[in-house]
């Protein structure tokens, strides 16, 4: 990359501070229409950001200097794009086969492949004596299906009630094994590699408690390793290297999302991802969703400098939304080289936080109207609920929809506790309603703005490598509290006055 994105833009954001202030930006009419993009359901309005036309223009220019259509090409055709481990992207596989590559036609056969077993071990479970599933697997292995399982489940006819259990804290599978009959349960571990720590100490201990391997159920690339633990060959479910982990719940990953809400509804999930996907492709850059999200994120973080992106869902079946986002967003962009491994001249993964209205309204909406720090801001919505208590749902929406405003515009007042500066912006995304083909766009959308920032920093959106060491280490220090002759001679000061601390009680 020669000039950094924020020298880019420089010029246009001194502008927008030298001019009139924010709150006559956002009380413009043309731009409230003129700034609003729809698709299918959903529909993004963002004329209260910080922004004019000529700054707008400037983002486009940069996403034709991108080529991101024919980075989306790459993506979809199932061309490497993950360089450091030397591996495509094909999520999109999951769900379709836009671009009918070598590769994507055979990621797309495999993936039709593995439905087909999904549906063949579903409907056994629906005959056997289960009534409880326990999904069992950490980062992408669980945020995707637990949030979609969350938003979308309604217990009176779910076909099975399913558990998560993620955290290797013993308090969480006791928790579970004290309230769950476990003749009437069925574990399903979830692990690319079948290695990571966590996911096979829970397993090893559910098994344990399940006397049973019949019940033993496995999503993995090893299948080697599941069977060597016991889960019976035919219960295994694959999973291949071109799908990272915070793009699967697509994929078997995401068999327990059908085994809650029906093999239906999860077709209709993919399917709404697939309509997200061909507009991603196909649509010119001002009106691509994906494209428009992604260059508002990066005006946001790179060209303003905001450290942080408040995400705030007004409507409760979406608290596990702000969890998912984080390991897509900051996983993803958390880099600080190039994909060419050069340091990176701009910052990149915001600090992404949130929760649902409005409960976060009591808890840190104070320091987004008041506080010295401005962040990026994204409020959701649901137009339709699913209840019948109208009353909730209007006072639900019009505190969106007031919070928008009043970050805009403040309000001035003689006492300085009481004033509202304003000039903070957001933008408002409203779907219709919350089912399964929308949520699945909504997901989606929000994998391709992620890819999108990646590309315009010029990063590698697909590897974690950061991660990594801190497991290693854990496993060093694992052994130092089992056996205290396992400590090293270098062995870090404070690790050590803490191990004695630990030893010591």
């Amino acid at each position: 990359m020669s000039q950094a994105i924020a020298g880019q833009l420089a010029a246009h954001v001194a502008r927008l501070r030298q001019s009139a202030p924010a709150q006559g930006l956002a009380q413009d009419p043309e731009r409230a229409t003129r700034w609003q993009l729809g698709f299918g359901p959903l529909s993004l309005n963002f004329g209260r950001e910080r922004l004019d036309q000529p700054a707008f223009d400037a983002l486009l220019a940069l996403a034709a200097e991108r080529d991101l259509g024919a980075a989306f090409e790459r993506l979809f055709g199932g061309e490497v794009v993950n360089a450091s481990e030397d591996r495509a992207a094909l999520h999109t596989a999951l769900r379709g086969d836009l671009i009918g590559s070598r590769a994507s036609r055979a990621a797309r056969a495999e993936a039709l492949a593995a439905r087909e077993q999904m549906r063949t071990l579903s409907a056994q479970l629906v005959q056997s004596q289960i009534t409880d599933i326990i999904h069992v697997g950490i980062g992408g292995s669980d945020l995707g299906p637990r949030l979609v399982i969350d938003a979308l489940a309604k217990p009176a006819a779910s076909r099975f009630k399913v558990h998560f259990l993620a955290n290797v804290d013993g308090h969480a599978v006791a928790e579970l094994m004290a309230r769950l009959d476990p003749q009437r349960c069925a574990v399903v571990l979830v692990s690319k590699s079948f290695n990571t720590p966590e996911t096979r100490r829970n397993g090893a201990t559910l098994k344990r408690w399940l006397g049973n391997d019949s019940q033993l159920y496995a999503v993995t690339a090893n299948a080697a390793a599941a069977h060597a633990d016991g889960v019976p060959e035919t219960h295994v479910l694959p999973l291949w290297d071109w799908v990272g982990g915070r793009f699967s719940l697509w994929s078997p990953v995401g068999w327990s999302i059908a085994l809650a809400l029906g093999d239906e509804a999860f077709d209709a999930l993919l399917d709404g991802a697939a309509e997200m996907d061909r507009h991603a492709l196909g649509a010119a850059a001002a009106d691509n969703m994906a494209i428009v999200h992604a260059l508002l994120a990066v005006w946001h973080r790179t060209a303003l400098g905001l450290p942080g992106r408040a995400v705030v869902a007004y409507d409760q079946r979406l608290a596990q939304l702000v969890p998912w986002m984080q390991q897509l967003m900051m996983e993803s962009l958390g880099k600080s080289v190039t994909a060419d491994g050069e340091p990176l001249l701009d910052p990149s993964a915001p600090l992404l936080f949130g929760g649902v209205g409005t409960d976060v309204q009591h808890s840190f909406f104070q320091a987004l109207h008041q506080g010295t720090e401005t962040v990026a801001l994204e409020l959701i919505g649901v137009i339709h609920p699913d209840h019948a208590l109208a009353a909730h749902h209007t006072e639900l929406l019009a505190n969106l929809l007031a919070q928008g405003e009043v970050l805009a515009n403040g309000k001035d007042s003689p006492q300085a506790h009481q004033r509202y500066p304003g000039g903070r912006g957001s933008s408002t995304l409203l779907l219709e309603r919350l089912d399964p083909h929308s949520l699945g766009m909504l997901l989606a959308l929000y994998e391709h703005s992620t890819y999108v920032q990646a590309i315009l920093l010029g990063i590698n959106a697909f590897d974690q490598w950061g991660v990594e060491l801190g497991k290693h280490v854990a496993r060093e220090v694992g052994a130092m509290l089992k056996d205290s002759s396992a400590i090293k001679a270098d062995t870090d000061p404070v690790t050590r006055a803490l191990l004695a601390r630990i030893r010591g009680n």
